[in-house]
C-alpha cells in the first residue's frame, strides 16, 4: 500500500514534514461506503472496506476509502455516533446518477461510476479492476499545517478533460463502537477512514490547473493523532472521480 506519510508534532501551528516511499505510482481508485451502525447488513461492509484499505489487493491501484455514515437509520434503535445528514444528502444524490429507485447501505460506490452492495467483495475487486481503465488526473496535497482545531493544506490539480469539483475530505484512520441498541445491539464494531469533513474547496476548468489552500476544522470529539486527508476530484453530479490522492496524519 503506497501512502504519504505526515508526521505531525504536538505542537499546534508548526508544518509538517513529508516522507514519501518512490515505486512505481499506483492509479489512485476512490472508493466510498455508505454505512450505519444501525444496519445488522453493514458490519461486513465495513469489514471488507477495512480489507481494501489495508491489504490493496487490486494491483496497479491505490485504494483510498471513504467511510460515509448514513443518519436515516438514527431512529430506529441506535443513534450511530459517527452519522450525518450531509453523507445521507450525499448517497441521495448518487441514488439519481445512477438512476435508483431509493438509497440502500451497506453501499459501495467506486470512482462515483459503479455502485454496489458494500459487502460483495468480488463485484468490489471487479469495479476497482474496472476504474484502472481511466486516466486520472493528478492531485496533489502539501504544506499541510495542524494547528489548534484546523488542518490547512495546499492542493494542487492539473487540468482536465471536463469541469470538475475538488473536495477535501477529513477521515479518522480508525474508530470503533460498542452498540448497546438497534440491529447491532451487543456487538463492538469497527471502521476505517470514517469522515468528519467533507468540503468542496473549488471548481477545476479544462484550462488551467487549480491551486489553493485551503482550510478544514478538525471537530472538537475528533482525535488530531488519528486523521487522514484526502483530496479528489470529481465531475458534478456527483459523476465519475477524475483524480484522489491521500494524506495519513500521525502524531509524533
Amino acid at each position: 500500500m503506497i501512502k504519504n506519510l505526515l508526521v505531525l508534532t504536538v505542537l499546534a501551528g508548526i508544518p509538517v514534514s513529508t516522507s514519501q516511499m518512490t515505486t512505481k505510482n499506483p492509479s489512485p481508485v476512490l472508493v466510498e461506503l455508505f454505512t450505519s451502525e444501525g444496519c445488522s447488513s453493514c458490519p461486513p461492509a465495513d469489514r471488507l472496506l477495512q480489507q481494501l484499505d489495508a491489504s490493496q489487493p487490486i494491483s496497479g491501484a491505490q485504494i483510498i476509502v471513504l467511510s460515509e455514515h448514513v443518519d436515516y437509520w438514527n431512529s430506529i434503535g441506535w443513534k450511530d455516533p459517527f452519522s450525518s445528514s450531509l453523507f445521507s444528502g450525499r448517497q441521495a444524490a448518487y441514488a439519481s446518477h445512477f438512476g435508483l429507485s431509493s438509497v440502500y447501505t451497506p453501499q459501495m460506490v467506486v470512482d462515483g461510476f459503479a455502485e454496489l452492495t458494500g459487502s460483495d467483495k468480488v463485484r468490489a475487486n471487479h469495479a476497482i479492476e474496472g476504474a484502472l481503465a481511466s486516466e486520472k488526473v493528478p492531485v496533489r496535497l502539501s504544506s499541510i499545517v495542524l494547528n489548534g482545531d484546523s488542518v490547512r493544506a495546499h492542493v494542487d490539480v492539473d487540468p482536465s478533460k471536463a469541469p470538475a469539483d475538488v473536495y477535501v475530505a477529513l477521515a479518522l484512520n480508525r474508530a470503533e463502537s460498542n452498540v448497546k441498541s438497534g440491529e447491532n445491539s451487543g456487538h463492538h464494531l469497527t471502521h476505517v477512514a470514517v469522515v468528519q469533513q467533507l468540503q468542496k474547496v473549488g471548481s477545476l476548468t479544462t484550462e488551467k490547473k487549480f491551486s489553493q489552500d485551503v482550510e478544514i476544522r478538525v471537530p472538537q470529539k475528533a482525535d488530531s493523532s488519528n486523521l487522514r486527508a484526502i483530496a479528489f476530484v470529481q465531475q458534478p453530479g456527483p459523476g465519475k472521480v477524475l483524480g484522489a490522492t491521500l494524506q495519513i496524519l500521525e502524531t509524533r
